[in-house]
């Protein structure tokens, strides 16, 4: 385990620094400066992860632009014309009525919010061990409109349904973790670093039973519990 541990922190080295940045969808929240601003598109950013990196990030460069270069003005105080730019936009599986829902989920929530991450702390106790409560109540805040299209639902990953949220475990990860190195935003406190679970894909699962950190045969919410608790082993909770 300690030939483990000297690996991974080797990466940790290598790959956390803002040079890194250049070139991976948390580029796209380092645009930004405001608080708000870095929540929305951060979010956003997020979810539309997958695919080529170079896509994602073009991707959302399209949707700064489609905001007036302001995520957090427009979803306030945008028209109804001005939603008519979104309906043709596509990433993948992601279309222009995903991106209209965002936008009006928004535009309500930050009407009664000053920051996102109330809507993942709200079913989200002090004492709890991880965020999955925080996960399961945010989607719920997320759709708990009469607008919410079916098809949305699948882009906002939850644990219940037995999903690795990878998606938006990395997002909480930009929001949460202080990091010194100036990639991790640490604009969150509520939550604390040591409830985040270790985002986990078919990339990150693979390497890991390389390594021994798991054995759940599943990539799901269960196998990135795991690997939390596995990781934790040689890193104090904090």
């Amino acid at each position: 385990m300690e030939s483990i541990k000297e690996l991974l922190d080797s990466r940790v080295e290598r790959y956390n620094k803002i040079d890194f940045i250049v070139d991976d969808p948390i580029l796209i929240p380092h645009l930004f400066t405001k608080k708000q601003d870095i929540e929305i598109i951060g979010f956003w950013a997020a979810v539309l992860s997958w695919g080529q990196r170079k896509t994602i990030i073009n991707k959302c460069k399209e949707l700064i632009y489609l905001m007036d270069n302001s995520p957090y003005e427009f979803v306030l105080h945008h028209s109804e014309n001005d939603l008519k730019r979104f309906e043709k936009f596509v990433h993948r599986t992601f279309n222009g009525t995903d991106a209209l829902y965002f936008l009006h989920f928004f535009h309500e929530y930050y009407q009664q919010s000053d920051s996102l991450e109330f809507a993942f702390t709200k079913h989200l106790s002090k004492n709890d061990l991880t965020i999955e409560k925080g996960l399961n109540g945010f989607r719920h805040i997320f759709f708990n409109s009469e607008h919410a299209p079916h098809r949305t639902k699948k882009h906002v990953a939850y644990p219940e349904s037995g999903s690795a949220c990878k998606r938006i475990n990395m997002f909480l990860r930009w929001m949460v973790r202080k990091d010194s190195q100036g990639v991790d935003f640490g604009i969150w406190d509520t939550i604390k670093p040591a409830q985040l679970v270790c985002p986990c894909d078919l990339h990150v699962d693979r390497v890991s039973r390389k390594l021994g950190l798991i054995t759940r045969k599943q990539t799901d919410w269960r196998t990135a519990l795991e690997l939390t608790v596995s990781l934790r082993k040689e890193s104090p909770r904090r």
